[in-house]
């Protein structure tokens, strides 16, 4: 299809813009202010979230859509721990070991946050633990006269003061 000066060439997608969707501190959606509801929509929300690096914008892509959204604080969600394993499973689906030294607590309350993705970002994108991983977090963390360890995948590591 020739474009508007009779040039060959087609349009590319529109430039990447925020449209009132934001992911919350505490894994909940808003758009434009108001919660969506919906649990499938929000699981997809979920599942939908990546990152661009080229553009350092966060988008969440159903489909072929895909629109700009705005973050609390992390995009991803640490949904399951594994201290058997040592891995993590996102709210996006993906599996990844957990990086103890990127622990961290979250600047809104006590809530555990940790680096993931590394290979989109130097340093890695934040990542929140869910209730139910932060719990089986701490439980396989043992304090000793020096600080705390995590029993992680059949070794003792030492956590960073948190």
């Amino acid at each position: 299809m020739a474009g508007a000066d009779g040039g060959g060439e087609r349009p590319g997608p529109p430039p990447l813009r925020p449209f009132g969707l934001v992911l919350h501190h505490d894994g909940s959606w808003t758009h434009e202010g108001e919660p969506v509801l919906h649990t499938r929509l929000r699981q997809a929300f979920d599942r939908g979230v990546r990152y661009l690096p080229e553009e350092r914008v966060y988008v969440v892509q159903l489909g072929s859509f895909r629109g700009q959204i705005e973050i609390e604080e992390a995009a991803f969600f640490v949904r399951v721990f594994d201290a058997h394993d040592g891995y993590l499973t996102l709210s996006d689906g993906s599996r990844e070991a957990l990086d103890p030294g990127s622990l961290r607590t979250s600047a809104h309350d006590d809530g555990l946050l940790c680096s993931v993705k590394a290979s989109l970002l130097t340093g890695g994108l934040p990542a929140r633990f869910g209730h139910g991983a932060q719990a089986d977090l701490l439980a396989a963390v043992e304090e000793e006269r020096d600080g705390h360890v995590l029993c992680l995948a059949g070794r003792r590591v030492t956590l960073p003061r948190l």
